[in-house]
């Protein structure tokens, strides 16, 4: 649909020169967009949030770059692909989002490429993520971040890294893997970010015990529902009577699809088009689609009520639905919700309980 006033804000992104207009563009389409989460449908709401970010992020690369030019460091010596992980990498950033990044470039020719890429990437990636804290993006506390070396390598050591955490599936190396099943590119060559993620997925398929620890991994949250359809909310401390949707509703349901997706191949990193491609794989029938994405759909404006500003006039997240927005309007649909969260994660248990037998906690 032709819409004037977005197109509008996605050429004054591309053609801004400095970070104070970027931060300026930011702050203006947010508070706007807050206005709408009442009177428009969420899902709108999150793909046009997602879209101002990924717009705004795509030209402080580009700013980035000319400024390493100007600086005396050059081009990028070999084409590079830049990923977002996390809620960035499944299209469900909200206003307050962190940088869960990385950084993947074309293997050298030679040693004099190679040694020029060595010095190249390290300072445009602490460069990008520099820019990105002046728009308002803070760094991912978890360090999964372009300008951790960690997560700044050729495609050689990629291929390298996710070959190590297939071969020894630790809690964290698995939690890696399930972070990488989220990343898609957001600007430069579409072809590394497609070789990075046929190694992934080809590792996977010769690797059926790791199966068994992302499946442990993914139950770690419980959906906040009690067995009666009680909301399970919290009892003490200064948080008493609040609904923690972040991890008691929104990743529960988020683990639940990523890992149905990733055991079958389907390489969508969105949750709903994760659902949706469930359902043509035949995996979900479409009554069972249908009220997935409303559930999570659901979620994803409870999570937007999460968010506030503080005194600054900074976004920050809560994660907490508090006592008093849990009203009866809100309450009825929330645990309808809630209900089919909790049956989406007894299915991941059911199925863990089939391919490795033994009894799990629900």
């Amino acid at each position: 649909m032709h819409n004037p006033q977005r197109e509008k804000r996605l050429l004054d992104i591309a053609s801004a020169e400095e970070l104070g207009q970027l931060r300026f563009i930011r702050e203006t389409e947010q508070d706007q967009l807050a206005t709408e989460l009442s009177t428009s449908p969420i899902d709108e709401v999150v793909e046009r949030l997602n879209a101002l970010h990924d717009s705004l992020i795509t030209q402080a690369l580009k700013l980035a770059e000319a400024d390493m030019a100007r600086l005396g460091h050059g081009a990028p010596p070999v084409p590079y692909t830049y990923m977002l992980y996390g809620s960035g990498g499944r299209f469900e950033q909200t206003m307050c989002s962190d940088q869960d990044s990385g950084l993947v470039y074309a293997n050298a020719s030679d040693e004099q490429e190679d040694e020029r890429c060595r010095s190249f990437f390290p300072k445009f990636t602490e460069t990008v993520v520099q820019y990105l804290i002046k728009l308002g993006y803070p760094p991912c506390e978890g360090k999964v971040i372009a300008s951790n070396p960690e997560w700044c390598l050729s495609l050689k050591g990629w291929e390298g890294k996710i070959n190590s955490w297939f071969t020894e599936p630790s809690w964290e190396n698995v939690r890696y893997l399930l972070i990488a099943a989220d990343g898609r590119p957001i600007a430069g060559s579409l072809e590394l970010a497609g070789r990075l993620q046929e190694y992934f997925f080809n590792d996977l398929i010769e690797n059926p015990v790791i199966a068994q620890r992302m499946i442990e991994n993914t139950i770690r949250y419980k959906v906040l529902v009690g067995v009666f359809g009680q909301l399970l909310t919290e009892q003490y401390g200064e948080n008493a009577g609040s609904l923690d949707i972040k991890y008691g509703a929104y990743i529960p349901m988020v683990n639940a699809f990523r890992l149905l997706a990733v055991q079958a191949g389907i390489r969508e990193t969105s949750t709903l088009k994760r659902i949706e491609a469930l359902h043509s794989a035949s995996l979900l029938t479409r009554e069972e689609a249908d009220e997935a994405s409303e559930a999570f759909i659901f979620f994803l404006k409870m999570r937007m009520l999460t968010i506030v500003t503080d005194d600054k006039g900074q976004w920050v997240g809560t994660g907490k639905i508090s006592r008093e927005q849990l009203t009866k309007e809100i309450r009825l649909p929330l645990k309808k919700a809630l209900k089919a969260g909790r049956k989406i994660q007894l299915r991941v248990q059911r199925e863990l309980q089939h391919r490795f037998g033994g009894r799990w906690r629900q």
